[in-house]
């Protein structure tokens, strides 16, 4: 429920309303989640998007440590880098955490070439829960930076300044 509440504060307010294309400008709605009911006015959402940092993106709430102690962060290596066959933007990476190999799908195509992945240690959330991306199964997410230079967003992969075994945690 709370990771939906800034999705729709954003297409609300116009920030992505081209994506989203959920409400119009200015107009109260109520959103049926099933569990419960949200009602968010003009004044709630104007209030919410004040929020909002340079870069257009919603600020976070605050977590407790031990909500941060429920990540598993990882370091893995890629070992094979392929094209999504049904996404222009998505690359599908074969990582090894320590013996234990997985599939990542992430958006890094026009980024970075498939070549220049191979190799890299790199950090991922390994135990988040699985998702279907385009008809494949990315089973965890890497960490990347994605600073705004201009109107283009860059996206840097968080990797090591030294090698480290594969599947040693990140803390």
């Amino acid at each position: 429920m709370s990771l939906l509440i800034p999705k729709i504060i954003l297409c609300f307010e116009g920030t992505f309303s081209q994506q989203c294309n959920l409400f119009e400008a200015g107009q109260d709605f109520t959103l049926s989640t099933g569990y419960e009911t949200l009602s968010l006015l003009k004044a709630e959402a104007r209030k919410a998007s004040t929020m909002a940092d340079e870069t257009g993106s919603a600020s976070k709430p605050t977590i407790t440590f031990d909500d941060f102690l429920k990540l598993d962060l990882r370091v893995a290596k890629v070992i094979e880098v392929a094209d999504h066959p049904n996404a222009d933007k998505l690359l599908v990476l074969k990582i090894d955490m320590g013996g234990q190999q997985r599939q990542i799908i992430a958006g890094l195509k026009g980024h970075y070439a498939p070549e220049a992945l191979l190799g890299k240690q790199i950090v991922v959330v390994a135990n988040i829960e699985p998702r279907k991306m385009r008809g494949l199964e990315s089973q965890g997410m890497l960490l990347a930076a994605t600073p705004k230079e201009g109107e283009q967003l860059r996206v840097v992969i968080l990797t090591l300044e030294d090698e480290v075994p594969a599947g040693s945690p990140v803390s």
